[in-house]
């Protein structure tokens, strides 16, 4: 418990580090215009080891294989029983980012969508990727690259990661670029779109902009958006966005907060989170259920009667005497750590502690439950 806590301890020196030096407007907002557009594709992953698809549970794969030989030209009777084992239907996905040029490569992943038992040394043939307007704006295929891999043997079977799934780096061609309109045509106005809405952080962007490059130059138009008065000449445009998004600014003291994670157990303290006083007292119930059958025999020499199983039932329940602790203020999160150790508890009781005191106004965060 004590490593726990010093692992949230050292979570929280980080991070408090890192907000008090400044940062460049491109690590807190981006520019509106400036976004990736999703990408999909159905295809076949062909020269598989054995470890395709099988075809008799997945009729998709037999229409596409089918689908696919007919578009080359061969003519294939329409009774012929396919069954190959070295083919899978997978899906492909892409993000197509802007500004990006027809000819130019981006990366693809392709993902078994039947019952392959692995993608390994496959080949993705020839798939278009259209976007959400049904339009093509890529084509993928090659080598598929899988970290995963699995071997089965005749009474076990080992899987390493996930071999079902793979990556073709620069493995589609852009054949219809997207175009962005990234600073207006009329006055030339950019607007910087925040990662983290924050009305502080929204006012010290303008400042830090209008300080490097004159005054009215940004307005925050709210705590998630500030406006940029830009050139209107299109070529000084690219050469001001590269000084403005390098311009530094000293982000805003961010919220008292605890993440919690209740599945895996994971509490992280954000910076300025206090403790008043309290007093914390929990125990545990312990309940424990025994079944012991036994078997009943009829009597010696006896001609009634027949074996029985008789089932004998345990019920054992302790609770532990509860523990009262005293935690006293804790201005910082040493003091916090140091309270929380000499409750000892589990982190799993450790969450529903922090839960309490929040409730009882002892905890001065606001909690967020992953």
């Amino acid at each position: 418990m004590a490593r726990f806590l010093a692992l949230i301890l050292a979570a929280f020196v980080l991070t408090h580090a890192g907000a008090a030096q400044a940062e460049r407007v491109k690590d807190l907002a981006t520019v509106e215009g400036q976004r990736g557009n999703q990408l999909i594709g159905y295809g076949l992953v062909v020269g598989l080891a054995g470890t395709g698809d099988q075809t008799t549970q997945i009729p998709y794969s037999v229409q596409a294989i089918r689908n696919m030989i007919a578009h080359m030209g061969l003519t294939l009777d329409p009774n012929a029983f396919l069954q190959p084992n070295t083919v899978a239907a997978a899906m492909v996905t892409a993000t197509l980012p802007t500004f990006l040029s027809v000819g130019q490569s981006i990366d693809v992943t392709v993902s078994a969508m039947g019952n392959a038992q692995s993608l390994r040394g496959g080949v993705l043939l020839m798939t278009e990727l259209r976007g959400a307007d049904g339009q093509v704006y890529a084509i993928a295929q090659g080598s598929v690259l899988v970290s995963g891999f699995s071997a089965t043997g005749q009474a076990a079977s080992a899987t390493v990661n996930v071999p079902t799934v793979g990556h073709i780096p620069d493995g589609a061609t852009i054949e219809h670029a997207v175009r962005a309109q990234y600073a207006s045509a009329r006055d030339g106005s950019i607007l910087l779109n925040l990662d983290t809405a924050s009305f502080g952080n929204a006012t010290r962007l303008a400042d830090a902009l209008n300080r490097r490059f004159g005054a009215d130059t940004a307005l925050p138009l709210g705590p998630g958006q500030v406006q940029v008065r830009g050139p209107v000449d299109p070529q000084r445009q690219v050469p001001f966005m590269a000084k403005l998004l390098d311009v530094e600014v000293t982000p805003d003291s961010p919220p008292a907060e605890v993440v919690i994670d209740a599945q895996s157990g994971t509490v992280v303290m954000g910076a300025d989170v206090t403790l008043t006083d309290a007093a914390v007292a929990y125990g545990n119930l312990s309940i424990a259920i025994a079944e012991t059958p036994q078997v009943a025999q009829p009597l010696p020499f006896s001609n009634t009667g027949t074996t029985q199983v008789v089932n004998r039932t345990q019920i054992n329940a302790e609770e532990k005497t509860a523990k009262i602790l005293e935690i006293r203020p804790a201005p910082k999160i040493s003091d916090i750590v140091r309270n929380l150790n000499a409750i000892g508890a589990t982190s799993s009781d450790l969450i529903a502690i922090l839960q309490a005191l929040r409730s009882a106004g002892a905890l001065h965060a606001h909690l967020k439950v992953l």
